[in-house]
């Protein structure tokens, strides 16, 4: 994690729209089960079907808040639940910025006020724009309606793809060749086809070990 000097934050300059901001559990890919801050910036032409924040997609419906702001309401939202004291043991928080298409925004003063406030800066991003900002960890889920950048897939700590129908898994071994090396691999089920896609993702990855199974935990225990 970058050490971030308090003369590299800029204050109060930049305007985000943020959909929604909550402290819960995450509950998808490699980091599902540990407590995390969620933004969700509004603003997304990725176009998915099968959405299930379609309501973020249009930034003009959504309040623009400074990034200042945004760091404080995470500080606040973290200090009202968590009893851990203060220290240099403590393990930083973890905060998600997701979308929407987070990537459609420059993420650089953002992410570097929540570095400053010892967070651990994780994305979740189609890959379709360019991705911007100081992170710790950059989880990609392609889309079809628009595909990732290049660049991106390169940069990328984990690759989650959902599965909607059975061709998925052939088109997740074609990002999985883009990837890192050290790229974590996870199967997704589309949220709507569970019950008829998990069968055939867990078969596919007894088959096919290098990729690992990531379920929509959230949903299943009824938290944000």
């Amino acid at each position: 994690m970058m050490v971030v000097s308090e003369n590299k934050i800029i204050k109060n300059t930049r305007m985000l729209p943020v959909m929604e901001a909550f402290y819960t559990i995450q509950g998808e890919g490699f980091h599902q089960g540990k407590a995390a801050y969620f933004i969700r910036l509004a603003g997304c032409d990725v176009g998915c079907s099968w959405c299930d924040v379609k309501e973020s997609w249009r930034v003009e419906n959504h309040p623009k808040k400074t990034t200042t702001q945004i760091v404080e309401e995470a500080n606040f939202a973290i200090s009202q639940q968590t009893t851990i004291p203060n220290n240099k043991h403590q393990t930083p928080n973890i905060c998600v910025i997701t979308g929407g298409e987070p990537c459609m925004h420059d993420l650089n003063e953002l992410t570097l006020n929540l570095q400053y406030h010892q967070f651990k800066i994780h994305l979740e991003t189609s890959g379709a724009y360019p991705i911007s900002g100081n992170l710790d960890w950059i989880c990609i889920s392609p889309k079809k309606f628009k595909p990732p950048i290049s660049e991106n897939l390169k940069m990328a700590d984990e690759l989650k793809i959902i599965v909607f129908n059975k061709n998925d898994f052939s088109w997740a071994e074609e990002f999985a060749k883009k990837v890192s090396e050290n790229c974590r691999l996870f199967l997704q089920p589309e949220w709507s086809k569970e019950k008829i896609m998990l069968p055939l993702i867990i078969e596919y990855i007894k088959e096919n070990p290098q990729w690992a199974l990531s379920i929509q935990l959230h949903k299943y225990i009824q938290v944000p």
